[in-house]
């Protein structure tokens, strides 16, 4: 995709700058600088060590979930198998990370197990790559472009798809599923039909919003983001728990929005979602929350 820079209403179109960062480790060091700013996460350690390898980057995302980030500075078809090498490392070692991160953030920084992601980021994926992690669940593809001026792009080639709407039937037994997977039904039972149907006319707005991706999996919610979470939902029997990147937003004439920067880090707004809200005056938040992450 062509990036133009605008003087005096003419356009100019910038160069690729097709060599990017110098070398791989250029790479790895720039994200690791800046990971909160381009893809919502706290930095933890880079080259860590593990018995048979060294994991490019670990993260603690806006979810508390764990991050294993790997770069490729071209284009390299063992990325996704080290990838799922560290990630199968990192299920068999939560204790190692745990004290990780209680090293690096605190003891009282409890990590989410839920839903631990690995995030693959080059210039560029090859088709088996690309067909291959369509049968993962946690694995995301982002691509870089470096153009002149310093200007970096970050697309998200892939994401885990998300589900279709609860339609409120029973579900057969060839298709019924296994709560423990906490899918998108799992967490619209748990609330009144009413906030369900809200919920559902909600989540379909929010998924026409252009590079959303909603992430399922989670026990306590479902989170939406672009490259860093923008909104998350957590059900209740009668409400739901929005959650937004910030606690204060010029959209808030009503003050729905309360304040919980005492979490410190992640979402620092709630708002409580009752059939008496408008589902206007929640959306056009989440949507100022969506548009502080491009």
């Amino acid at each position: 995709m062509p990036i133009f820079k605008i003087e005096k209403l003419k356009a100019k179109q910038l160069s690729l700058n097709q060599n990017g960062f110098g070398d791989e480790y250029e790479l790895r060091d720039f994200f690791a600088a800046n990971l909160v700013e381009i893809l919502g996460v706290r930095f933890l350690e880079k080259e860590y060590q593990t018995t048979d390898g060294r994991i490019d980057t670990l993260g603690l995302d806006e979810n508390n979930s764990p991050v294993i980030i790997e770069y490729k500075w071209k284009e390299k078809e063992d990325v996704l198998s080290q990838g799922l090498f560290y990630f199968a490392w990192l299920k068999k070692n939560k204790k190692h990370f745990d004290l990780l991160v209680a090293s690096r953030l605190g003891k009282d920084t409890v990590v989410n197990w839920d839903q631990p992601r690995v995030i693959l980021i080059a210039q560029g994926f090859n088709n088996y790559i690309k067909a291959a992690v369509q049968t993962l669940s946690n694995v995301e593809l982002k691509t870089y472009s470096v153009y002149e001026g310093s200007i970096l792009q970050l697309d998200n080639e892939y994401s885990p798809q998300p589900e279709k709407a609860f339609t409120g039937k029973k579900p057969s037994e060839a298709d019924s599923h296994d709560k423990t997977n906490y899918d998108l039904n799992f967490h619209l039972n748990t609330t009144s039909p009413e906030m369900r149907k809200l919920a559902n006319e909600l989540r379909d707005r929010i998924l026409q919003l252009p590079s959303v991706e909603e992430k399922l999996g989670q026990k306590t919610g479902i989170t939406y983001r672009t490259t860093k979470s923008f909104t998350r939902f957590e059900f209740r029997k009668t409400w739901i728990q929005v959650l937004l990147r910030k606690p204060k937003y010029a959209e808030d004439t009503a003050g729905l929005v309360k304040d919980i920067t005492s979490n410190e880090w992640g979402y620092l707004g709630m708002v409580k979602f009752t059939p008496d809200i408008g589902i206007e005056q929640v959306f056009n938040l989440i949507l100022a929350s969506y548009k502080s992450t491009l």
